[in-house]
Parts: structure tokens; sequence; C-alpha cells
């Protein structure tokens, strides 16, 4: 059989599994196997399926994962997320939508020690949606900013994806971390914008909440100590060359233990279900991986992408027209698959295309995260819309998805921007060599 007809019809196949509800993994590792043996036989096939798994499994870089997931398990059972929101509510709460800026900041805070979107949506539709909700906020924008506040987790350091990114591009995954510092505090600065222009546009979307004392306020401060702490001791090890990156998941994730014990916030029973959700989320992942690099095997096989590398790098519109077109696609498939997937299906593919027209690894791996980002929010999977919707179900889908286009709208805007200043994303990994 022809292998561009092979090649086609896998993908055909795995999107229908998907449709089917099939999970993603499963059904990329199912077509790449399948796939492999269509065109090799079923002997390498069964080798490739016998293989992949346990080399994924056993790759020491991707530990990283698990122990960063451990420690937003952690930070999230020790209630860290909570005092960040009540320090955002004392200090802007007041103000008119400063509940929505409290949340936006929260999931900032919560991002750097959390490293996982979805992990920060659902946290903060738990701490901060009841709170908005008991001061008169329209729901709909409620969940709005805080799905798109989530997203702030995948960007800002420590992220699953930039582990994933420097995992399959062999990218030095410490400058892709601080890459991501100067892009995370623009989106929640360009967040806390948009917060304000709807305050001011609709006040009565966003009603003022009680004005709190400055002992209140100072005192709410005292409580982000943990939080600054695990910040510094993990980014400020690796920056200074005390931890490696795996080094520094495994101490992230015990500190926060102690920190959490030191505090009496961490029980045995919180322990445990802290273990148990890192050991669930990190399955997930790793069988996604799995499945994206038995499908990856396959495309090789079948030389698709050879020759899509081929096609994009001599298209005729020009680098920054092929970065263009490139985006676009993210845009598609984050309608429509999940971000961990996206990236590990699409990377292979277009990382040799953007070296071979010049961009920088680094630079392309902020760019190509903060696409992903879209996936999270948009229409017709959007995972932090659907989360939230799973926790406030009397939210219909559709009024969280509009609360989060003013987001979005705001996103693209930081995108070209980013594009066009690459310095934004290179400056800070460039004090490190």
């Amino acid at each position: 059989m022809d292998r561009d007809l092979v090649a086609l019809l896998g993908f055909v196949g795995m999107f229908a599994l998907m449709a089917l509800r099939v999970p993603i993994g499963v059904a990329m590792g199912i077509v790449g196997v399948l796939g492999f043996a269509a065109v090799a036989g079923w002997g390498p096939g069964l080798n490739l399926l016998a293989n992949v798994p346990l080399s994924v499994l056993t790759d020491y870089n991707l530990s990283i994962i698990p122990m960063f997931i451990l420690m937003g398990a952690f930070a999230t059972h020790a209630g860290m997320s909570r005092e960040l929101f009540a320090a955002g509510n004392a200090w802007v709460g007041h103000r008119s939508g400063g509940l929505a800026l409290a949340t936006i900041l929260a999931c900032g805070g919560f991002a750097a020690i959390n490293g996982s979107s979805v992990a920060t949506a659902a946290t903060m539709s738990q701490v901060a949606l009841p709170e908005m909700r008991r001061a008169g906020y329209d729901p709909g924008v409620s969940a709005g900013v805080i799905a798109a506040g989530g997203t702030l987790g995948i960007m800002i350091p420590p992220s699953v994806i930039f582990v994933l990114y420097s995992f399959m591009t062999e990218t030095d995954v410490k400058k892709l971390f601080f890459a991501g510092v100067v892009p995370g505090i623009l989106g929640v600065i360009c967040y806390l914008i948009v917060v304000r222009y709807l305050s001011w546009r609709h006040p009565h979307i966003m009603p003022r909440g009680p004005v709190h004392s400055w002992r209140e306020r100072f005192k709410s401060v005292r409580g982000l100590w943990s939080v600054i702490a695990l910040f510094i001791f993990v980014l400020g090890g690796m920056y200074a060359g005390i931890f490696t990156v795996n080094e520094a998941a495994g101490a992230g994730a015990v500190g926060t233990l102690l920190i959490g014990l030191i505090r009496g916030q961490l029980g045995r029973k919180e322990i445990k279900a802290a273990l148990i959700d890192s050991l669930r989320v990190s399955s997930a992942i790793m069988m996604i991986v799995i499945g994206a690099f038995l499908f990856g095997y396959f495309l090789t096989i079948t030389q698709f992408t050879q020759k899509a590398v081929a096609f994009l790098t001599t298209a005729p519109i020009g680098a920054y027209g092929v970065l263009a077109l490139v985006m676009v696609g993210y845009f598609i498939l984050g309608a429509v698959m999940d971000e961990l997937a996206m990236i590990l299906l699409t990377v292979p593919i277009v990382f040799p295309v953007m070296i071979g027209l010049g961009f920088d690894p680094i630079w392309f791996g902020v760019i190509i995260v903060m696409a992903v980002t879209f996936g999270l929010v948009c229409p017709p999977v959007g995972m932090n819309v659907f989360v939230i919707n799973s926790i406030a179900r009397d939210i219909p889908l559709g009024r969280i998805y509009r609360g989060t286009y003013p987001f979005i709208a705001m996103d693209i805007g930081r995108l070209i921007l980013l594009c066009a200043f690459p310095g934004l994303s290179l400056w800070l990994p460039g004090l490190i060599d």
C-alpha cells in the first residue's frame, strides 16, 4: 500500500477513535502500531509496542514530570491557593472587578508552584468561584476568568509542557523555564487589563467588594511566604547551579511537603490524596507520551514527517508566513485535541521546520506553548472549560466559553507581541549562559 495513503488513513483512524471517546494516548498508540505494522510487518510492529513504553517510562529526563506534579498536588492540598486568593482579595477586592483581579493574581502565583493549567483551573474554581458568586458576579464571566487564568499554568515555570518540549527537541529545559517567566508575567498583566476593562465597561457584572483594613492586608501577605519561598528555592536553585532540573523537581516536592507538615496543613489524609492525584495525572501524561511516540514512529516510517518538513521549508511564503501557518494549525488542533497530545504529535514535524527557517529553539518553545493555551479555552474541547463545568454544573458551557473570549483576544495580541519582540522571551535565559 502507498505510504502516503497509509499516513492519511492513520490520521483519519486516530481522529475517528478520538471521536468515539477513546483516550488520546490509546488512540495514537493503536494507530501507530497498526500503521507501522502495515508498512514494516507485524514483527517490527509488535517489537515497537514492546520497546517504546519501556524506553519512555525508564527515561531519567522524564522523571521531572511526576516530581513537579507531586509538588503541585502537595501545594493544592496544603491550601496554598486559598492563601493566594485571600491575599489578592484583601488588597484589590474592594475595587470594581476586584475579586476577578484577585483570581488572576492567585492563578499566576499558584502556577509558579503547580505547572498544570487544568489543576490551576480546578483548584481556583473551588476557591474563587464561590466568593465571586456571593459577591454578585456574573457566573459566566466568573468562570471565564478562572478558565483563562488557569492557562497561565503551562507558561509560568515549572511547566510540564516545557519539559516535554525539551525532551523531544533536546533543548535546555532550564533555559525554557526562564524563557517562560517574562511572557508569563506579561500574561498576568494582560489578563488584569482585560478584567479592568470589563469592570469599567460593564460594572454590574463585577461589583465591588468590601474594603479590608491595612491590618488585614498585611496579615494576608504573611501567609504567602511559603509560595514565595518555594518559587525562589526551585528557580533560584536552578539559576545558581545548586540543582539540576531533575533535582530541583524532587527538592520542590520535598520542600512543599515539609512546609505543609510544619504549618500543620498536610496530614495523613491530605498526603494520601496528593499522592493519589499525582499518580493519576502522571499516569495519564505518560500514556499520552507513549502513544505519541508510537504514532511518531509510524509517521517516520511512512516518511510523512520528512515530506511535511520539506514542503514547509520550501514554501514560497517566507519564514514568518510559515510561522503564521503553523500557528493557525495549532488553533485548529487546539479545538479538538489535548494540549499534551498536540505538542507530542506536532513538535517532531514543526521543530525542524522552524530551526531550518532560522528561528531560535528557546523562543519557539515559548511561542508553541502560547499557541497550545488557546486549546484550553476554545470550543469545542477547552479542557479548562470542561473542568470548571464539571465543578459548577449550573453554568452552561456556552456561557463559560463566552466569558473567555475577551481573554482569547488579548492572548492573540500577546502572541503577536512575543513574535515581534523575541527578546521578551530570550532576555532572561541569556543571563544564565
